[in-house]
This record gives structure tokens, C-alpha cells and sequence, in this order.
């Protein structure tokens, strides 16, 4: 069971997202600003904050701050009333990993929580599971029952970097600059040949499929029937 920590001083708002998680399957700690919080987690493993950010004595933005400097990567959520483009820039900036804005759709936010959690879990283990099909990261290895390959190392970093974040698209260029990096002389029909080397070799598995958008880039689509 995963243990989420909502950090919010409006009591109303608070209840109501400790009850719509706990429903949902979560153990919750709760928090009315920055300080108990950091509190709560001196004693208590959390795999998730979900942060207001207008709070007494230590705000969203602090708490964040202080958070990241101590070097814990724990992923965090901010669910606040502020919209301002700034404003969202701000959290970003110091640190949070997803941004919505109140009142929040619920069914919205926990898509967004399981899709932190996730990722979360992916960077700890070095491991992406997806049905059958087990990523190994250390290794460059893709294993299905039981059988398991190697891939040259771009293959795999494309292939892991778009089953990380299915149905999410990317650009050549963003492929290109995270997996082949900015110097690099290769041009982006690169990415086009790393895809097609990607299509053939797993062609006959049923769990993904990556899609081309048309002048833009590729994204992968998962089987989850």
C-alpha cells in the first residue's frame, strides 16, 4: 500500500482528499503546513506529498525548496488555488513534479498520483514492468517469459523512455537531446531508424506498439486488455 502524505490547512479540503485517497486504496498522514510535515516524514516513509501551497508558518514553495535541498526526490503534487503562469513556474522551479489547479477533478487527480507513483517507482528500480515484459535499465536487457534480450544501448534508451510515459508524445528532437545528447552529429531520421529497428524486433509482442504522429514524433501505446 503506498502512503501518501496530504499537507493542507484548510480542514475541509483535507478531509476530503484523505477520504477519496484512503477509498482509493492509500494510507494517508495528513499535515496543516510545511513544518509538520517535514515532521511526519522524520518518522514515517511517504511515497507521495500532495501540497497546498498558501499554508502558515512554512508554505508550499518552502516546504519544496527545503525538501530538494536536503536531497529527497520524493514526488510531489501541488493542489493549490494559485493559476498564474508565474505562479505554476515558481513550483516548478523548486522543485515539485506535477501542478493542478482547485477545485480539482478528482478522478483527474488520482491519474495524476498513480501516474507519479509510477515513475517513481521506475527511477528507484531501474526496472519497468508493463504485463509480461520486464525493462531492466542496469542490464539493456527486455524480458518476456522467461526469455530475455539484449538491445544495443540507444535502442533501449528510446524504447524505455517512451514505455515510461505511454500515450505521452515526443518529438524527434526531444528523443534526440535526451538520448543521443545535443552534440551529437546525428540527425533526427536517426530516431526514425531506431523506431523501425524497434517495430521489427517486437512486432509479434501484443503489450505496446509505437505510434509515428504524423510531422511531429512517436509516442507508445499500451495493450492493457
Amino acid at each position: 500500500m503506498f502512503q501518501i502524505l496530504v499537507v493542507e490547512d484548510d480542514k475541509n479540503t483535507a478531509l476530503l482528499m484523505k477520504t477519496l485517497l484512503r477509498h482509493n486504496g492509500y494510507e494517508v498522514f495528513q499535515a496543516s503546513n510545511g513544518v509538520e510535515a517535514l515532521d511526519v516524514m522524520d518518522v514515517q516513509h511517504i511515497d507521495l506529498i500532495v501540497l497546498d501551497v498558501m499554508m502558515p508558518q512554512m508554505d508550499g514553495y518552502e516546504f519544496t525548496e527545503q525538501l530538494r535541498s536536503c536531497g529527497d526526490n520524493t514526488p510531489i503534487l501541488m493542489v493549490t488555488a494559485k493559476q498564474l503562469p508565474e505562479e505554476k513556474c515558481k513550483g516548478f522551479r523548486v522543485g515539485t513534479d506535477d501542478y493542478m489547479v482547485k477545485p480539482v477533478n478528482e478522478e483527474e487527480l488520482l491519474l495524476r498520483i498513480k501516474a507519479l507513483l509510477r515513475r517513481s517507482q521506475i527511477a528507484s528500480e531501474h526496472k519497468l514492468h508493463i504485463g509480461k515484459i520486464t525493462m531492466d535499465y542496469d542490464a539493456l536487457t527486455v524480458s518476456r517469459d522467461g526469455v530475455s534480450q539484449t538491445l544495443p544501448q540507444k535502442e533501449f534508451y528510446l524504447l524505455y523512455k517512451l514505455l515510461s510515459y505511454p500515450d505521452k508524445i515526443f518529438t524527434r528532437l526531444q528523443l534526440m537531446d535526451e538520448i543521443w545528447g545535443m552534440d551529437s552529429d546525428s540527425i533526427d531520421t536517426t530516431v526514425n531508424v531506431h523506431v523501425n529497428r524497434l517495430r521489427k524486433r517486437f512486432d509479434s509482442w501484443p503489450e505496446f506498439k509505437i505510434v509515428a504522429i504524423r510531422g511531429v514524433g512517436y509516442k507508445a501505446v499500451l495493450n492493457t486488455k
